[in-house]
């Protein structure tokens, strides 16, 4: 067997969230050009029809399902639908999340706790509802950020503590399942790659943080997209409760 053969996940069925933009897309694409099923989620229907129906024209099979991962009981459906869909959830990418820059000063309960809401506890509720239902063997993946790690020059305390409780969380999911469940739980810290996030930064502000990437310029979505693939794949069958940075060398200068 050649060692790209670890790299397969034929028979497999994932679930992407946040899969109508940026990463998600990216994911959803590598996902199924390995050969798995993938269920998409996000908020917004038809752009998340789009994507799917893209993956089909491609060769893929794809279901879109429309979900809040605010609402635990919106995750249990999707994972519900994936089930009724194709009888098994091999794979979930925690991928939806908001991001804002708010001085902290000035942020509102409400700001704070919905970038918390979604970022962090929809990962959890989705975590929850495809545990129920995965069999050994099976992996979750928190995109986490790296601004889990350190600072980026904006005022982003709600979007930098929901990353780094995806780490925690990450560690402690980890920590209960592998061994008991056979799920591994793992993480991803993106630096900067193109989506809707990068899009609204002001002028000249992606030019000010070049000098600490080390690869100096933004990642291709295809190079997280890839570790991706390889983490939850058996090629990374021995990793778990790790969060792998894939960020230029920002979170080191």
């Amino acid at each position: 067997m050649s060692i790209l053969d670890e790299f397969l996940l034929t028979d497999r069925v994932a679930i992407v969230t946040g899969a109508s933009s940026g990463l998600g897309v990216a994911f959803a694409a590598a996902l199924s050009q390995a050969g798995a099923s993938v269920v998409l989620g996000a908020r917004r229907a038809d752009r998340l029809a789009s994507v799917a129906a893209a993956i089909r024209a491609d060769g893929g099979r794809a279901l879109s399902v429309p979900v809040d991962v605010t609402d635990p009981h919106s995750c249990d459906a999707l994972a519900a639908a994936a089930m009724a869909e194709f009888d098994r959830v091999d794979i979930l990418v925690n991928n939806a999340g908001v991001g804002t820059a708010f001085p902290a000063s000035r942020e509102t309960p409400e700001q704070f706790r919905s970038v918390i809401d979604v970022n962090l506890n929809g990962s959890y509720w989705m975590a929850q509802a495809c545990g129920r239902v995965m069999q050994p063997g099976s992996s979750i993946t928190n995109i986490s950020s790296v601004l889990a790690l350190t600072t980026a020059g904006l005022p982003q305390a709600a979007y930098s503590a929901s990353k780094a409780g995806l780490t925690g969380l990450t560690r402690d999911l980890a920590q209960q399942w592998t061994g008991r469940k056979g799920i591994r739980v793992n993480a991803i810290a993106p630096g900067y790659f193109p989506s809707e996030m990068t899009d609204q930064y002001l002028e000249g502000y992606l030019d000010s943080m070049r000098p600490r990437m080390l690869i100096p310029r933004m990642g291709r979505l295809e190079e997280c997209a890839a570790t991706l693939v390889w983490l939850v794949s058996p090629a990374g069958g021995y990793v778990t409760g790790q969060t792998i940075v894939v960020d230029g060398g920002v979170s080191i200068t």
